[in-house]
């Protein structure tokens, strides 16, 4: 059985295994595994011939092409650290991560460098950039900066690398910043590789998968549908899509059988009608990113019967931490699952005990998944990083060296039979007439209704009731508005007085999303209270 300690060997392993079978499939063309195996090996020559020195980071700032993937893998393969920068960034926020991670090396194509240059003098450890293709005219680069052509580095001679093992840095991770700047979550070759056996293992994907690539591969469940898929051996299809039609199009003309994907592109996506074709192999589509509203599953289930739903519950600085079996579904929709393989979820309280059933408390998220915290920010990372009390999980009073868990941040519940229940983030729980609410709770209560197409629910500071619940919806497919009057008969016949937003504004949809195409809910709120001014 051949090594897969680390990521890029992933690839290696599958090319060994079935050469001629495709691995992934783009506008360009497709890429077979031994063709790819090939390219990533180059590629790594190329980076070692400019000098690369080891963990240094490698910023890549493509959309979705072959070539973003053999950047990537061949970064690894070379020793260093790829950082997968989300296309839909500005030129300023993708220096920022340059800077925050003192990027070395940048691959990106000829139009996004015309965009970056302006910001290129502000990213002192930058030294080469490696362009996808050579422009026409040649380029004004700032001092101490050489620009390489993509092929010259693919035809690299072979050159010894460093010495790498699975704890290494693989990547680093950027979280979207709704919170504030971005945060580097930093990820290993063991965090990345027992990520990609794991969700391969209950997906149960195989050679004969073929796996849609939808979400941004800067997100951890972005990239988890290229590392699963190579250890399956399954094929990737890379979609850049600019309407969920699209999506429809690749899934159909792909014969997709599996797909990840946010619940605002499932919400889109069940507003459009479905070809049968598609049904006739998607084998499972899975969730992330949030909590799937039950109408939009009911309709998903509606039109593809035949595919298995994988609810998933995961957060960056673990890669993925649970999923419901899809026979349990119509038994507990609502719930989040239980723990992945090779991973152990527990419910703590304050004190770092354990809850109860039923009993809320803080998700948190032990083994081999759990990150190498946030680079150069040892302030977050001990908030979010923190080492597992004694007596709790595996964990024994005589062990003396510590383990460290990833504390979520997110309230959940268990229940009696140990399965996960998601409440809601610690930092969003509206807190209103001395009640804590959570705001995905009351926009399930709205989606249930079928009278709003897209919603998002936060809480505005109050006099008297500490916080007043506000809601922004659009109008459900169909319609030209928004019943507010109806919305809020709903509302009150299914919620607690304390429960009821104290008003409801419309805008036309899509709401707003951030890079990882999540409904962005702090910025739609800030926006609201900056109306109010």
């Amino acid at each position: 059985m051949p090594d897969t300690h680390l990521l890029h060997q992933l690839i290696d392993a599958a090319a060994r295994r079935a050469p001629d079978v495709v691995a992934l499939i783009d506008p360009s063309g497709r890429a077979a595994y031994g063709a790819l195996a090939a390219a990533v090996q180059g590629f790594s020559f190329g980076l070692r011939g400019l000098g690369l020195p080891r963990t240094a980071r490698i910023g890549i700032y493509l959309e979705k092409r072959i070539e973003t993937v053999v950047a990537s893998f061949g970064a690894t393969a070379a020793g260093g650290v790829f950082v997968p920068m989300n296309p839909l960034l500005k030129p300023e926020q993708v220096a920022y991560i340059a800077r925050d991670c003192d990027v070395r090396i940048l691959v990106t194509s000829p139009e996004r460098l015309a965009l970056l240059l302006p910001e290129l003098p502000a990213c002192p450890s930058l030294r080469h950039v490696v362009l996808t293709e050579m422009p026409a005219e040649p380029l004004s680069m700032p001092p101490g900066i050489a620009v390489h052509a993509w092929a010259a580095l693919l035809d690299a001679p072979p050159r010894p690398g460093h010495r790498v093992i699975d704890t290494d840095i693989a990547a680093i991770l950027y979280t979207s910043g709704s919170t504030g700047r971005p945060k580097g979550v930093v990820l290993s070759h063991r965090n990345m590789v027992a990520g990609a056996k794991s969700v391969a293992s209950y997906l149960e994907n195989g050679p004969q998968d073929t796996l849609l690539a939808a979400l941004p591969l800067s997100f951890d469940a972005g990239f988890s549908q290229l590392t699963t898929a190579f250890h399956a051996g399954a094929k990737v299809v890379l979609l850049n899509y600019l309407m969920p039609r699209d999506v429809l199009k690749a899934m159909e003309r792909e014969r997709v059988t599996g797909i990840t994907a946010v619940p605002p592109l499932y919400i889109q996506l069940t507003q459009l009608e479905w070809p049968a074709a598609i049904g006739e192999h998607l084998r499972y589509f899975a969730n992330t990113g949030g909590r799937m509203p039950r109408e939009t599953l009911n309709a998903l289930r509606a039109r593809v019967p035949k595919a298995k739903p994988f609810l998933m519950y995961g957060l960056t600085e673990a890669f993925r931490s649970t999923y419901l079996p899809p026979e349990e579904v119509d038994r507990r929709p609502d719930s989040i699952g239980k723990a992945i393989p090779n991973a152990e979820i527990l419910v703590l309280r304050e004190d770092g005990t354990e809850c109860g059933p039923d009993e809320p408390g803080e998700l948190v998220h032990r083994g081999a998944l759990v990150g190498q915290g946030y680079w150069g920010d040892a302030e977050k990372t001990a908030e979010r990083y923190k080492p597992l009390p004694a007596g709790v999980g595996g964990r024994e009073a005589g062990l003396m060296l510590p383990e460290i868990a990833v504390f979520s941040g997110d309230n959940v519940r268990k229940d009696a039979e140990g399965f996960l229940y998601f409440i809601g983030r610690r930092d969003e729980m509206m807190k209103t007439s001395g009640y804590r609410v959570s705001p995905t709770e009351l926009e399930e209560v709205l989606y249930a209704s079928k009278l709003v197409g897209e919603c998002v629910a936060f809480g505005v500071d109050h006099p008297s009731l500490g916080q007043a619940i506000r809601v922004i919806a659009t109008a459900p497919d169909g319609s030209a508005a928004v019943d507010v009057g109806a919305l809020l008969v709903q509302c009150r016949l299914h919620m607690p007085a304390y429960m009821v937003p104290a008003g409801i504004d419309t805008m036309p949809g899509p709401l707003p999303r951030n890079p990882n195409g999540k409904i962005d809910r702090k910025l739609l709120a800030t926006q609201w209270v900056e109306r109010q001014s």
